[in-house]
């Protein structure tokens, strides 16, 4: 846990305006979903939801060397985890506003809306998404102009 921590811990202190709770917990359960063989990349802390006025999703997003995990920690009994491989990873799309943004997400089974990130953070969590999957797709062999 003290990877992904601390790696969420430095995201808050470069962009504070982002908004995010429970970050210990959040990151205890990307921590213990991790596989032995996995290393972690880059975290961030965002709200899983696509409505600019529910704070209560708070999760951390860890890119690892296999995969984009997203957990959450439920305040009484339990967590949700989302974990997203290169095959699976579609598209991403960055949306930002006044204050905050908002990055999505689009695997082959479902839609990922990650929101009330700082708008100062957008480009540096694209960066970091795009350039992996970019690199790891080329390992499956997928690229553009196989897929149309």
């Amino acid at each position: 846990m003290k990877d992904v921590y601390k790696q969420v811990l430095q995201f808050k202190e470069k962009y504070p305006t982002t908004i995010g709770w429970r970050l210990r917990k959040n990151a205890s359960v990307v921590e213990k979903h991790l596989n032995p063989d996995e290393e972690v990349i880059y975290s961030f802390v965002a709200q899983k939801n696509d409505n600019p006025f529910n704070i209560f999703g708070s999760c951390v997003v860890s890119l690892t060397n296999k995969r984009i995990l997203i957990g959450r920690d439920r305040v009484v009994i339990g967590y949700f985890l989302n974990s997203i491989t290169p095959d699976m990873f579609n598209d991403l799309k960055v949306s930002s506003g006044i204050i905050w943004g908002k990055i999505y997400i689009d695997t082959v089974k479902e839609f990922v809306t990650l929101s009330n990130i700082s708008k100062d953070a957008l480009t540096e969590i694209e960066t970091e998404i795009s350039s992996y999957m970019m690199r790891e797709k080329k390992k499956y062999g997928i690229t553009k102009n196989e897929n149309e």
